[in-house]
């Protein structure tokens, strides 16, 4: 989802992002753009025919190594009499005890991920960027993953260190004697290129190899990718088309004899229903899912198997038709790996090619990552590993909350979290030395779970942790404050439902003072009532100047926010999670708890 990058961790370390492509560079010189071999050994098959090949794939875990907390750490699943259960799901315990359950019997199986497995984490990964994750990931067996847009979040050189090892730059070792090792699977990026050479930063594709079995796997990240993540994490980089890179690396790999193609692509849909076994190939074939991948789907080439997608946070598995017109499966496991998808790609050893014939029931399925079955103990140990080194500064309780307080499981326009988020960037940017703000906006994908009553650990209910307030804004992006005329306010508040937020509209979280209405029932620009625009009940005034706080995301344009980086006369303060630590400290005791907040500053018509 859409969100601000990391950047700073509980260290207030500023890190210089994508300082040079040295290290890039170097990692396209080690990397040819050839095969990678890989194939996990669970048997061995006859030489049959055909080959059933077993896919696993999954999206979008966001370092979420323990179970999420919250409504973001459950499943919506629709049962025979319609009604909708909550399935408690997630955490990597229980996601390798679900892969390695459903890989026993299939002596041809191979993992693929859709990207953003790291990226906007809980404190236990993101505080030791990410390595957690990695090491994790390793462990799970997965074989090759598509970059994300989160993926750039500390940029290109950070990311090449993921997938290469060695320790931090800045931070060094995290454990004495122990040296990060790097993922032992492929990070594949066909279509980001660095701007003084051209080529990818990363290798484009890899070929997955059994016994003769050979497929062909090529990633992409989604071409908006700079409009989502901070100016430093893509620096020196060109993000390209994804219909174009997977076709041409698929001409290449056909070229190869490689004729069973995967395309790992993190870009996804919306589909009618949030359950995730709701059939989206009904009526028709990919009638009930929607959103940019549709259209990807329908313009890769048909030398092309299958599509695993992400970065919607949707599970679904549809299947849209590729240009020649024959059935093709699209796929999407949710995230924070709650759920896994299972797709069975018929092998014909004379063709080497896939066989897409068969029906999609017998074809591809997702399965929730229940909490109801064994831990896997490998990952136990490594969570409590890494637990151990984040208690102190984790466990450091930093207020006190009444009861949740919803921010990304909420589903509203306008969220309570956000609103106390957006008023502890106002608070503690209003005084005149600080910035002199006189209103703050927080962008919805930058909050990352809720503010959640129950106790995570020992510290007690409605104990707020530096670790919760952390995953609640992992990025640690350092605020703004700018002047905007009211005329470029109001367009920014226009911006939320018009040009590339139209279709999928992005709605800012306010701070106090600020009032109007979203007319969802007009479209474009019109949805937001200009003449309803108040703050502190008066109107804004196109011509007058105002100070306005907000995270150096949404002050460099991100999210579709032109007109939030228009700013000027700025103000660099505190990172996003200081000040929602000291609002917290303010603002709540243990016998006198913060309350959520009421939700009445955007008056909504549906």
């Amino acid at each position: 989802m859409s969100a601000t990058p990391q950047k700073n961790r509980a260290s207030r370390r500023v890190l210089a992002a994508a300082a040079g492509l040295a290290t890039v560079g170097a990692l396209v010189a080690a990397m040819p753009a050839g095969a990678h071999d890989r194939g996990h050994g669970h048997g061995h098959g006859s030489k049959t025919r055909t080959v059933d090949v077993q896919l696993l794939s999954f999206n979008d875990l966001h370092g979420n190594l323990e179970p999420p907390a919250g409504s973001a750490g459950s499943v919506s699943a629709t049962q025979a009499d319609g009604t909708v259960k909550s399935i408690p799901a997630g955490g990597v315990e229980y996601l390798a005890t679900s892969l390695r359950t459903a890989r026993k019997g299939h002596p041809y199986s191979v993992t693929a991920a859709g990207g953003d497995m790291v990226g906007a984490s809980p404190l236990l990964s993101g505080l030791f960027h990410d390595e957690p994750t990695i090491e994790a990931l390793n462990g799970l067996d997965l074989d090759v993953t598509a970059v994300g847009n989160h993926e750039f979040d500390e940029g290109a050189t950070e990311l090449a260190r993921l997938q290469n090892g060695g320790c931090h730059p800045v931070e060094g070792c995290y454990e004495q004697g122990k040296k990060f090792k790097g993922a032992d699977f492929p990070y594949l990026a066909a279509n980001v290129t660095a701007e003084k050479t051209g080529r990818p930063i990363l290798k484009p594709y890899t070929v997955w190899k059994k016994n003769g079995v050979k497929i062909g796997f090529i990633g992409v990240t989604l071409e908006g990718t700079p409009n989502i993540v901070t100016a430093n994490g893509v620096k020196g980089l060109k993000f390209h088309d994804e219909i174009e890179t997977v076709n041409k690396y698929a001409k290449e790999l056909d070229r190869q004899g490689v004729k069973s193609i995967v395309a790992l692509i993190h870009e996804g849909g919306a589909p009618a229903s949030s359950s995730y076994n709701y059939d989206c190939d009904s009526p028709g074939a990919g009638d009930g899912i929607s959103g940019p991948i549709v259209d990807i789907a329908k313009g890769i080439t048909p030398k092309v198997d299958a599509l695993v997608t992400g970065h919607t946070h949707q599970a679904y598995v549809c299947t849209v038709p590729d240009p020649a017109g024959n059935p093709r499966m699209v796929t999407s496991a949710s995230s924070f790996g709650k759920v896994y998808t299972d797709t069975t790609l018929t092998y014909d050893r004379r063709t080497k090619d896939i066989v897409r014939t068969s029906v999609k029931s017998a074809t591809s399925q997702n399965h929730v990552v229940t909490r109801d079955q064994a831990k896997a103990t490998d990952m136990t140990a490594l969570i409590a590993r890494w637990n151990t080194l984040a208690a102190p500064i984790s466990n450091r309780p930093q207020g006190y909350i009444s009861a949740d307080i919803n921010g990304r499981g909420s589903t509203a326009p306008e969220k309570p979290l956000g609103n106390v988020i957006a008023d502890a960037q106002l608070e503690g940017l209003a005084p005149a030395d600080k910035g002199g703000a006189v209103v703050a906006f927080m962008n919805p994908g930058g909050i990352r779970s809720d503010l959640v009553y129950a106790a995570s650990g020992s510290e007690g209910a409605g104990v707020v942790t530096y670790g919760e307030a952390f995953t609640v804004q992992p990025f640690t992006n350092m605020m703004n404050v700018v002047d905007l005329t009211g005329a470029q306010l109001v367009t920014a508040l226009q911006q939320q439902v018009s040009g590339s937020n139209a279709a999928s509209p992005k709605i800012l979280q306010v701070s106090k003072g600020l009032t109007y209405t979203l007319d969802l029932t007009k479209s474009g620009a019109d949805r937001v009532v200009a003449s309803s625009i108040l703050l502190n009940g008066e109107a804004i005034d196109p011509a007058k100047t105002y100070r306005v706080a907000m995270n150096e995301f949404l002050a460099g344009g991100g999210d579709g926010f032109a007109a939030l980086g228009q700013g000027t006369n700025k103000l660099v303060g505190p990172s996003d999670l200081d000040l929602f630590n000291a609002y917290l400290a303010a603002h709540s005791t243990a016998s006198a708890p913060l309350a959520p907040p009421a939700t009445d500053r955007i008056t909504v018509i549906q």
